[in-house]
C-alpha cells in the first residue's frame, strides 16, 4: 500500500451554458486532477478552485498539488490521516488543491482495501438525491429552466440570488411558476445585508411562496450579520462560505448564527467534513452538503460522505450536471448512484 507515483494535471471542463452567481460568471470549470498510484491501484481526486470563494486560481492550485507530491512519495496509505494532516499543515488555505490530493489518497486507500469510500464514514454506499441549481438569469429564462428541471425529475430547486432584492424576488417567483410543486431554496452567496434578507423573505411570503432555506445571505466574515438575519426571518438560514473548518463551525454554533451548516468538501476536505458534521450534529444544527463545479469525481466523493454519515437534510450536488461533458456518463437526473471501491469513478474510461 505504498505510494509509488503521484501526478497532477489540469482538468478543464466547459459548461453547458454560462453559470452566474453573485460572485461572478463561469464559462468553464478550471479544475485540478490528482492521481495517486500504488503497485495495484490508482486513486483519483479533484479540486475546483474559484478565486472569490477559495482564494485560488487554477495555476496556484496546480502548483500546490504538485508541491504536495514530495510529501507522499513512498508513504504508506495506511497512514492516510497523518498524510492528510501533514499536507494540510504544510499548505494551509489551499483548499481546492488539498481536496484533490486528499481525495486521491483516500480513494487509493479504499481501492486497496476493496471498500467503498462511504465506509470510512460509517455506511454502505446508497443512492443520493440532489437538487438542481438555477443560476442568475432573467426571470423568463429561470422559469423555462425550472420547468425543464422538473420534467427531468427534480423536485428540489436551488435559485441563485444576491443581486437586488427586486431582481431576486422576480427570479424566484418565475422559478415557482415554472415548477410550482418544487421545494425551493435560495443562495445569495454573500450578496445581501441582513436588512435585504428580511425584505426578500417578506416579499416572497407576501406572494405566498415558501422557502425551505436561505443560504449564506450575508458576507462570510460577518457572522454577527448572519445571526441577525437568522433572528429576523422565519426561514432557516444556512452558513456556507462562513464555514471552511471545524473551528468555523464551532463559531457558528456558539454565536447561534445559522440553522444549517453547509459542509462542502471543496472548502474542508473529507476528514474535516466529518468533524464539521459531528459538531453540527452535537449542536442540533442541520447539515447540508454542497459542491463546486466538479465532475463526477468530486461529486461522487461528496455523495459517499452523505451516504456514509447519513444525517444530511439538504443535498446540493449538481455541479457535474452543469458540465457539457462529464468524465463518466450521466443520465442528468436527480439520483446519484454510487458504488465502491473508493468513490467508484474512473475518469474517461481509464482502467
Amino acid at each position: 500500500m505504498r505510494i509509488e507515483r503521484v501526478s497532477v494535471e489540469p482538468l478543464d471542463l466547459p459548461l453547458r451554458e454560462p453559470f452566474e452567481i453573485s460572485l461572478g460568471t463561469q464559462h468553464r470549470a478550471s479544475n485540478v486532477l490528482v492521481t495517486v498510484e500504488t503497485e495495484d491501484v490508482t486513486g483519483y481526486g479533484e479540486g475546483s478552485p474559484l478565486t472569490p470563494v477559495t482564494g485560488e486560481t487554477q495555476e496556484a492550485a496546480l502548483a500546490t498539488a504538485r508541491a504536495a507530491t514530495t510529501l507522499l512519495d513512498g508513504k504508506s496509505l495506511a497512514d492516510y490521516r497523518s498524510l492528510v494532516t501533514e499536507v494540510r499543515e504544510t499548505f494551509p488555505g489551499m483548499v481546492s488543491a488539498l481536496f484533490a490530493v486528499e481525495t486521491a489518497i483516500l480513494d487509493a486507500y479504499c481501492r486497496e482495501r476493496g471498500m467503498a469510500l462511504s465506509e470510512l464514514f460509517g455506511g454502505a454506499p446508497t443512492s443520493v438525491t440532489t437538487d438542481f441549481t438555477i443560476g442568475i438569469m432573467p426571470p423568463e429564462d429561470a422559469r423555462d429552466g425550472a420547468a425543464r428541471a422538473a420534467d427531468r425529475g427534480f423536485d428540489q430547486l436551488k435559485v441563485k440570488t444576491g443581486t437586488t432584492v427586486a431582481e431576486d424576488v422576480a427570479r424566484v417567483a418565475a422559478v415557482h411558476e415554472g415548477a410550482p410543486d418544487a421545494e425551493l431554496t435560495v443562495d445569495a452567496n454573500q450578496g445581501w445585508t441582513p436588512k435585504e434578507t428580511v425584505a426578500f423573505v417578506d416579499q416572497l411570503e407576501s406572494r405566498g411562496i415558501d422557502l425551505a432555506l436561505v443560504e449564506q445571505p450575508t458576507p462570510a466574515a460577518d457572522v454577527t450579520g448572519l445571526a441577525r438575519a437568522r433572528d429576523a426571518v422565519s426561514v432557516p438560514i444556512a452558513a456556507d462560505e462562513a464555514v471552511f473548518t471545524p473551528e468555523d463551525a464551532i463559531r457558528i454554533v456558539r454565536e447561534d448564527a445559522a440553522d444549517v451548516i453547509n459542509v462542502k468538501l471543496g472548502k474542508s476536505g473529507l476528514l474535516a467534513a466529518r468533524d464539521i458534521a459531528s459538531i453540527a450534529e452535537a449542536a442540533n444544527v442541520e447539515l447540508m452538503v454542497g459542491c463546486m463545479l466538479e465532475s463526477a469525481i468530486g461529486i461522487h466523493a461528496s455523495a459517499h460522505l452523505v451516504s456514509g454519515i447519513g444525517s444530511f437534510s439538504h443535498v446540493d450536488l449538481d455541479g457535474n450536471l452543469l458540465i457539457a461533458e462529464d468524465v463518466i456518463p450521466s443520465d442528468g437526473g436527480p439520483t446519484i448512484d454510487i458504488s465502491g471501491a473508493g468513490h467508484g469513478v474512473v475518469p474517461n474510461g481509464i482502467e
